[in-house]
């Protein structure tokens, strides 16, 4: 019997080890007390209170910041008497009196009444994350002051698009995360132009760009009209095979659309040529030059003729 006593130690020193070196910190607490049965130590070196000082829910609701306390505590405890798994993003005060933007990812455990018998979970430091909404939301801002949108079709312009991308650039390398840039070119729209006026030209492009915006659909994806008859899509945290499907949802979002343009060689709708690429950024690597290779990508997709993407060198 002392083999499996010993099975049953070993994994839990496994588990332990486990917890204990992950990022995130692991946590339990006690239904019927409300108390903490478990806190990672990990917890000291992010907030700087101990483990031991981590007693009951009281603990966790006061070292919540004033602003957030009420929503997420009232948020939490609905939740967990419903016995739903959620997840509460707040800021956690420090023991030095700073705050750190947390997740909390809840695990709801019943016993086999069906009762509700723990809550486990894990919190995640997000302030590198919410550091960058912030910047974007800032930039946002910035956005509204038409020195950053396109006054034509009100999408953002070269200059924000700039900014954008050396915010999200310097996310995705710090994260080690993939982030990719689509772009589009009209084609033939001097022709378009020559056959049905300026006018109507310009209505075109409104037309295109809020098809465009309507493929930007997470907070962070990000629509900015290039120059002439370009469009440009910034997305975070998007690999390869997401970024083309986005594409092709794009190139379909314009079809849908049904512009007439009688004067185009590759039919008798408009249509858009495609350039896609992904990046995880490292330090020798320059958004300038990934911005070229997209460039690249959506010039061949021209020259093979057009109403296409094209993805690869």
């Amino acid at each position: 019997m002392t083999h499996h006593a010993n099975d049953a130690e070993i994994d839990s020193t496994v588990y332990r080890t486990l917890l204990e070196s992950t990022k995130a910190i692991p946590w339990k607490i006690d239904w019927s007390t409300m108390r903490f049965a478990y806190i990672g130590p990990q917890i000291e070196s992010l907030l700087g209170w101990s483990p031991s000082t981590w007693v009951s829910v009281e603990d966790w609701a006061a070292r919540m910041h004033p602003e957030d306390r009420e929503r997420v505590v009232n948020f939490c405890v609905a939740q967990s008497q419903a016995g739903t798994d959620h997840e509460a993003d707040y800021r956690a005060l420090t023991r030095d009196g700073g705050y750190v933007w947390i997740r909390d990812v809840v695990h709801v455990v019943r016993n086999e009444a069906g009762d509700v018998d723990s809550l486990i979970g894990f919190m995640f430091d997000i302030s590198e994350r919410k550091k960058t909404e912030e910047e974007l939301a800032r930039l946002q801002k910035e956005l509204e002051e038409l020195s950053f949108k396109d006054g034509l079709t009100g999408v953002a312009n070269r200059r924000m698009f700039d900014s954008v991308l050396d915010v999200e650039w310097t996310h995705a390398r710090r994260n080690n995360q993939s982030l990719a840039l689509v772009m589009f070119d009209i084609d033939y729209f001097k022709q378009y132009n020559d056959r049905y006026g300026h006018i109507q030209g310009d209505d075109c492009l409104k037309r295109v760009a809020r098809a465009l915006s309507s493929a930007a659909t997470r907070s962070r994806d990000f629509l900015a009209r290039f120059g002439g008859e370009e469009f440009v899509l910034v997305l975070p945290e998007t690999d390869e095979k997401a970024a083309i499907k986005i594409a092709e949802r794009c190139r379909n979002l314009i079809f849908k659309e049904q512009i007439p343009h009688e004067h185009s060689p590759v039919g008798q709708l408009l249509t858009v040529s495609i350039g896609v690429g992904t990046i995880v950024p490292m330090r020798q690597d320059e958004p300038l030059r990934f911005v070229e290779t997209v460039d690249k990508r959506l010039y061949l997709a021209k020259q093979q003729g057009r109403n296409r993407i094209v993805n690869g060198p």
